[in-house]
């Protein structure tokens, strides 16, 4: 160990002047290195702890970070507050006991606090604010929306007269920046408003941009196909991802995973329709009612006897009958009817189509071309017709398309795919990072290390050799330089050569103005 110095010092005697300079260079290089290698391995690995805020929730959120003593780096233009992933959640639950982040809005913890003797007026301007806070927090949550401000209005309670054509609104103000907000997002807003506040409708809700875009304006009642169109696309999509994802997984066990693709095309129904149908059976007869009735009638027949006239009268007659009974006849009539009513069978029936039903599928489906052989030697191995008639069947079972149908609406095609097969390589995530980075430092400065001796050997050996070279240049400076090293060449005996090309080509190599002139030299002696 204490030779090592004075080896070293007579390696430096023996370099050049660019030699010290790149060795001084490449030991400043790796000590860097490895400095810079132990100082990222000790590093803290930094989280997100909030983003997309304010420049006031910003400042007050680091303000309580920097009040705890706590490392902190800021990103995305100060939107973004990054800590030691160690101390996320804890931040976070100290920050939200303290109300921070705000949001920019104050929410329904304004009633938190009971305050005796408020108007109904400052009741119902709290319950606003509550209101417009919560949906500005909730709309800052959307993906592409920066900051926003919601502001409602309701309309004010009479008691005598009343307005039915009053309704609350809503303006929502989003700063999207130059990416813009995206249709489906601006109809989001709306809907979310809407919903959120008593007898608003979804068109008396206005979103306007930052830059003074009005993007809720093809969405209102003028255009009303717009939203209805792109529900019925999602839905069809949807529908086509599902049953072609049915059919390419089923294939995958078949072929291969990714020797296959598969796209479905779905006619659906996009109108909501209803029937009602009413069916009379003539036939089908019911005996409903039967009413019976019965009618009875009294009647006298024949001429009553005429009574005496005058006296005659109001005296009693001794031939006359005592009881006053008279010669007509008596008759008694008597009717019976009966009536039934029959009922005829009917039936109805209601019949309700929501949108969404599929009235068609075709399939296509391509297939890689199967390969036998490895290596030079592949050669593809098309299928039989008796194969992809299988094929084919299986797709149409799948999708439920009957076997009249099959060959129009089911077409597979066999090719070769370029590339490789569709393989998911496993990305790297941060926490396997975080895993192997203590032990990759340890291993790259040991590499490092490893490398440097290297290169130092193979400067030492290299002065050497300059030496000897630097004795046979000094032999070449000479005239008789040729007669000497031959001479030199007999005395050593075959073993040394005079001049080698070898050597000639490191002298070369090493000084080429030496080399130069002894050559010049030589010339000049042979003339």
């Amino acid at each position: 160990m204490s030779k090592l110095p004075q080896q070293f010092l007579a390696l430096w005697r023996q370099l050049g002047l660019n030699q010290r300079v790149s060795l001084a260079l490449a030991t400043v290089a790796v000590f860097a290195t490895i400095t810079g290698l132990v100082m990222w391995s000790h590093r803290p690995r930094m989280q997100l702890l909030y983003g997309r805020l304010s420049q006031k929730d910003a400042a007050e959120v680091v303000a309580a970070i920097q009040a705890q003593g706590v490392s902190y780096e800021i990103g995305a233009g100060g939107q973004s507050v990054y800590v030691p992933a160690d101390k996320v959640y804890t931040l976070r639950m100290d920050l939200a006991s303290k109300g921070l982040p705000n949001a920019d809005g104050i929410g329904f913890e304004i009633f938190d606090k009971s305050n005796f003797g408020v108007s109904d007026f400052v009741q119902h301007t709290n319950y606003l604010r509550a209101i417009q806070g919560e949906l500005t927090r909730t709309i800052s949550q959307l993906n592409g929306v920066r900051a926003a401000r919601v502001m409602v209005v309701m309309p004010e309670n009479k008691l005598l007269l009343s307005d039915n054509k009053t309704r609350p609104t809503a303006s929502v103000f989003v700063d999207a920046g130059s990416a813009g907000i995206s249709t489906e997002s601006v109809n989001s807003i709306r809907f979310l408003v809407a919903n959120s506040v008593e007898g608003m409708k979804v068109d008396d809700v206005a979103v306007v941009d930052s830059m003074g875009n009005v993007l809720s304006e093809k969405l209102r009642e003028g255009d009303p196909m717009l939203g209805s169109a792109s529900s019925q696309i999602k839905l069809r999509k949807s529908m086509e991802d599902y049953f072609a994802n049915k059919v390419e997984s089923m294939l995958a066990r078949v072929v291969g995973p990714g020797n296959a693709v598969v796209r479905v095309s779905a006619d659906m129904s996009t109108e909501a329709t209803t029937t009602t149908q009413e069916k009379y059976d003539p036939e089908g007869q019911v005996l409903r009612s039967t009413t019976t009735t019965d009618e009875s009638n009294l009647a006298n027949e024949g001429k009553q006897q005429n009574s005496a006239v005058g006296a005659t009268a109001n005296t009693p007659n001794k031939t006359t009958p005592a009881d006053g009974a008279d010669n007509a006849k008596k008759t008694e009539e008597t009717r019976k009817s009966q009536t039934q009513s029959y009922e005829i069978s009917r039936a109805t029936t209601n019949t309700t189509r929501n949108p969404g039903e599929v009235r068609k599928l075709t399939a296509a489906v391509f297939l890689a071309t199967r390969t036998t052989g490895t290596g030079s030697n592949v050669k593809p191995d098309p299928r039989t017709p008796e194969e992809m008639k299988s094929l084919r069947a299986m797709v149409a079972n799948a999708l439920g398309i009957t076997a009249a149908q099959q060959e129009p609406s089911v077409t597979i095609q066999e090719m070769a795919f370029q590339g490789a097969a569709f393989d998911k390589v496993p990305a790297m995530t941060g926490s396997l990072l975080d895993t192997i980075r203590p032990w990759v430092t340890p291993f790259l400065a040991l590499a490092i290390i490893v490398f440097f001796l290297r290169q130092l050997k193979r400067t030492a050996s290299s002065s050497s050799k300059v030496e000897v070279l630097d004795a046979e240049q000094a032999a070449l400076m000479d005239r008789n330089a040729p007669a000497k090293l031959l001479e030199n060449g007999r005395r050593a005996g075959p073993a040394k050569t005079a001049v080698s090309p070898e050597m000639l080509n490191e002298m070369i190599r090493q000084k080429p103005d030496n080399v130069s002139v002894a050559l010049r030299e030589w010339m000049t002696a042979k003339q």
